[in-house]
């Protein structure tokens, strides 16, 4: 007992330690806006500052050679063409004022060829072969189009303007195809750490087909819809405040685990609802980002919610109902995307039905690899090697989704 006790504590640890690169950077992405004209463009490029850490160029605001740095590097790897020809920079390349933890850069492109005819980037591929960047192009005929591009499609062909008199070719102006935005979801939910963890964290004690099937179908429905619900602009949701609950969320469900197999004492509960009365304690004195009311409310779930399982037979069962519960949140965490896009009302739809399912088959190719695994391990010595890869990815599960919960928390903005 002392022995597998130690072996929890290295693990929970284990995953404090590694939690530091996993959050680091979940969603690499950048945006730019364009304004093209018959001689060349203006455009404006926001990045966040975090992004910036990867190339060592994050600075404050005040800090005007290291900003300059940065817009140079930004600038020489966001390439407009007219032909076969690269369109010069002309003038300087402008700070912008942006909203707290975000760089903005703005400049001008002057096409010796003519009127520009293609956008492509490399920014920060060469460190973050995940990036995805946003173009937003606003045709001179007042209509918006946008396209994301990515290491595997950096290019963006651009629609030509239309002829005095002449009718718009259909497929000129359109944006990011359905394709693309089911890679584009698929991408995220492949490279959201986060929205793994809890899945996995979810499943990992699921005893039959069905329960499993739970899990999903309630994770699926609720992210669903608050993701539509964010997107379409319906519910305006902290950032902060989504970010650390989704941690919190990795965190209960694996703390829910090692309750569930070992016996369900007392001490899980209490630990969890005192860590979170402390936590809204140092709210209420002004330290942290995320209000007193919701680190009450979370103390509250979390009472609530292991009082619940005490009084069931098999917790698992009821797995889905909060699979349903934190997939609300989790909903918020993947429209943020596509809310930064801030895309026109006629690509909304076709962006959000593409995107979704390409989170829900990123999600099920997961559970398809890692569902066989965890019941073939079930099978060898009396199921020894399913309790120590259930016990050990629970600990380290729970201890990355404290320190995500507790940086989002207490972290600088």
């Amino acid at each position: 007992m002392i022995c597998r006790s130690v072996v929890l504590v290295a693990a929970t640890l284990c995953g404090l330690l590694l939690a530091g690169d996993a959050a680091a950077h979940t969603r690499s992405i950048s945006h730019s806006s364009w304004r093209p004209d018959e001689t060349g463009a203006r455009v404006k490029l926001r990045i966040p500052r975090l992004e910036l850490t990867r190339i060592g160029l994050d600075a404050p605001p005040q800090d005007r050679e290291l900003s300059a740095l940065a817009g140079r590097y930004l600038a020489d790897r966001l390439v407009l063409r007219s032909g076969q020809l690269d369109c010069q920079r002309v003038g300087a390349i402008e700070p912008r004022r942006a909203d707290e933890g975000w760089a903005a850069f703005a400049w001008r492109y002057e096409c010796p060829a003519g009127r520009p005819s293609a956008i492509e980037t490399a920014i920060l591929l060469a460190v973050a072969p995940s990036h995805v960047h946003f173009a937003r192009l606003s045709l001179p005929d007042g209509k918006v189009t946008e396209r994301v591009l990515t290491e595997a499609s950096p290019l963006w062909e651009l629609p030509s303007a239309p002829q005095a008199g002449a009718r718009q070719p259909a497929s000129d102006g359109a944006g990011s195809s359905i394709a693309n935005y089911v890679v584009l979801g698929i991408g995220h939910i492949l490279t959201g750490w986060d929205h793994l963890a809890f899945v996995l964290a979810l499943m990992i004690l699921a005893g039959t087909l069905g329960e499993m099937a739970r899990v999903v179908t309630g994770f699926t429905i609720a992210h669903s819809l608050t993701l539509a619900l964010a997107v379409l602009g319906l519910v305006h949701p902290q950032a902060v405040v989504v970010e650390a609950v989704i941690g919190f969320s990795v965190a209960l469900v694996a703390a829910e685990n090692a309750w569930t197999l070992g016996g369900r004492g007392r001490a899980i509960p209490l630990a969890a609802v005192v860590g979170l009365g402390a936590c809204a304690v140092l709210a209420l004195s002004g330290v942290g980002r995320v209000p007193a009311a919701t680190l009450i409310g979370l103390a509250v779930f979390s009472g609530c919610h292991f009082g619940l399982l005490a009084r069931s037979p098999r917790p698992v069962r009821i797995r889905g109902v909060l699979a349903f519960a934190f997939g609300l949140v989790h909903g918020f965490g993947f429209a943020g995307v596509l809310a930064e896009m801030e895309l026109p009302t006629a690509r909304l739809a076709p962006a959000l039905f593409g995107f979704n399912v390409g989170v829900e088959l990123g999600q099920l190719a997961i559970v398809s690899v890692a569902w066989p695994l965890l019941r073939l391990l079930e099978r060898p010595a009396g199921g020894r090697w399913h309790r120590r890869v259930v016990d050990l990815g629970s600990a380290a599960a729970c201890g990355i989704g404290i320190f995500w919960f507790v940086t989002r928390t207490f972290g600088a903005g």
